[in-house]
């Protein structure tokens, strides 16, 4: 088997992993919320992307399923007093 002839000193064992580095991402502001995000990436809390609505939020689920609470509830309510009489 090959067997290096010396020993690889400091200098140039650690010269390899000069360049390993994270790098920082680059942010940007939501044009309709001004959150930091990434670019070219739909904003995750308003769900904006180049001024358009593209998804739909947590916040956004959770009003559209109180709607439905509500409209149900008063629905059974209604039932309830056509029965009732």
């Amino acid at each position: 088997m090959p067997v290096p002839k010396r020993k690889r000193s400091r200098a140039r064992r650690d010269s390899r992993f000069a360049n390993k580095k994270i790098a920082v991402k680059a942010l940007v502001l939501c044009s309709n919320c001004q959150h930091p995000q990434l670019p070219h990436q739909a904003c995750r809390e308003c769900g904006f992307y180049k001024g358009a609505k593209i998804i739909n939020t947590k916040s956004d689920r959770g009003v559209k399923r109180l709607e439905i609470r509500a409209k149900q509830k008063t629905e059974a309510q209604r039932d309830e007093s056509q029965a009732a009489q």
